[in-house]
């Protein structure tokens, strides 16, 4: 009998600027330069029964801009279209129990991203080493998946004998449609976690959008061979967003 488990690490990526000083005209710092020709004088947005108003005034050239390769939006109406960059999950740690040989044991968790930025976003997601009991170093490996199914970690295989033993993911769409084509949207097909520090996306993206959700399932199973005790690793989850 064997009881195992793991926690999940989640770590993301912010980027902070730090202005030193700066003046009407032209800002700057040792990082950067920005010149404007003004600041806007006024700005809101009135409502009333019958209407809704965003306004901007002051700003030179305020309005929508595109052409082949880029888009932009000049001025204080198009604030309201901003997506913050947020990432959560449902759980950072995960216990399997008591595991029985040949019986795989499935644990799911939820990955939730908003995304702004012009150039979509990935998180990406890898182990710090396998299963391990630390003690005796006994390990669990990675799943192969079934025999004749190879998986790896860029590419997802089938996976469903009791037979096939080790420790995997699925990614399975929920709202959206982030999660990697190689997962052919079934829920019986898995890859082996990469080992840091290599690391593989298990959600992208290149559009924005709001509360974009996949359900990582994380599947065990082993073999009557494999020691008892407890084992252990970490999953890192590493979110960032592309400009």
């Amino acid at each position: 009998m064997n009881k195992v488990i793991f926690c999940l690490l989640l770590s993301a990526l912010y980027l902070i600027l730090y202005v030193a000083s700066v003046n009407a005209q032209t800002m700057s710092n040792s990082l950067y330069m920005i010149r404007m020709g003004n600041l806007n004088s006024i700005s809101g947005r009135p409502t009333g029964s019958g209407f809704k108003l965003l306004y901007t005034s002051g700003q030179t050239g305020p309005g929508l801009y595109s052409g082949t390769n880029y888009k932009v939006r000049a001025g204080f109406a198009y604030i309201k279209s901003i997506i913050p960059f947020r990432f959560s999950i449902t759980n950072t740690i995960i216990d399997f129990g008591i595991v029985s040989p040949t019986s795989p044991v499935l644990r799911t968790s939820l990955l939730t991203v908003s995304n702004g930025s012009a150039y979509g976003y990935q998180v990406t997601v890898s182990d710090n080493h396998n299963l391990r009991n630390n003690s005796s170093g006994v390990e669990i490996p990675q799943t192969a998946c079934d025999s004749g199914y190879t998986c790896t970690t860029g590419t997802a295989n089938q996976w469903q004998t009791s037979l096939a033993y080790g420790f995997g993911y699925n990614c399975t769409n929920i709202s959206g449609t982030d999660c990697p084509t190689d997962f052919a949207g079934s829920t019986h097909y898995y890859r082996p976690f990469a080992a840091s520090p290599s690391a593989v996306a298990v959600m992208r993206g290149v559009a924005v959008g709001k509360n974009k959700v996949a359900q990582v399932t994380y599947q065990l199973n082993v073999s009557g061979g494999q020691a008892g005790g407890l084992y252990t690793n970490v999953i890192n989850y590493i979110a960032t967003p592309n400009f």
